[in-house]
């Protein structure tokens, strides 16, 4: 039996009606995000940032099957006010979000890849601190009732696995695509995280019909 949360999430998921207008605004900022980097030639920024964005659908796909399996809840979910409820955790508002996090977090990198950062490697240390306030984040989101979580290993007193599972692997990642020695190694990963994603959409949505 899905919980009162669940439920909730179920009577917006993908409907049209709940549509907002600000939503252009939010595709404009997302593009301009990208155009910038491109008009600069950054290129490893901007396939860190759409292997980021793809880290972030793998989890929201993952999510929403465990829902479809348990018919309970999913591990998070996003039953609040949005324009558009994609998944059952992940509405159009945290889609685009994730678009632009993963190019924003580049920006703090120093050039010297080895570089340390009181003592730790830059790189894993922001890695770390980028993680762990995306989970303070989180932790006020479920505060205020529009981010819910129903299971007690993924919770405000327990949020060791949402900041390992969450959010320090999107990092790592976006990082290790961002160090890689050619655009082209960047494009393939990026392109390879995109596709695995597409390829699930498919299995999970067109075969077993959960979307």
């Amino acid at each position: 039996m899905p919980t009162d949360s669940a439920l909730q999430a179920l009577a917006i998921l993908r409907d049209a009606g709940q549509f907002k207008w600000y939503v252009i605004t939010l595709l404009l900022v997302v593009i301009y995000v990208y155009a910038v980097e491109l008009e600069k030639k950054n290129y490893r920024a901007v396939f860190a940032g759409l292997a980021f964005w793809g880290m972030d659908w793998f989890n929201e796909i993952w999510n929403a099957l465990v829902f479809h399996f348990t018919n309970y809840a999913a591990v998070w979910m996003a039953p609040g006010n949005t324009a558009y409820l994609i998944l059952i955790g992940l509405n159009i508002e945290i889609s685009m979000m994730f678009a632009i996090m993963g190019v924003a977090a580049t920006k703090l990198l120093p050039e010297d890849k080895n570089a340390r950062v009181l003592g730790i490697p830059n790189r894993f240390f922001y890695a770390v601190v980028l993680s762990a306030a995306c989970v303070a984040v989180e932790v006020i989101l479920n505060a205020a009732g529009v981010l819910v979580w129903e299971y007690p290993w993924w919770n405000a007193g327990m949020p060791i696995l949402i900041f390992l599972i969450g959010y320090l692997p999107f990092f790592l990642v976006a990082y290790w695509v961002y160090d890689m020695d050619s655009m082209r190694k960047q494009a393939l990963t990026a392109g390879a995280i995109l596709s695995f994603d597409a390829v699930l959409l498919v299995i999970f949505a067109g075969i077993l019909g959960w979307i």
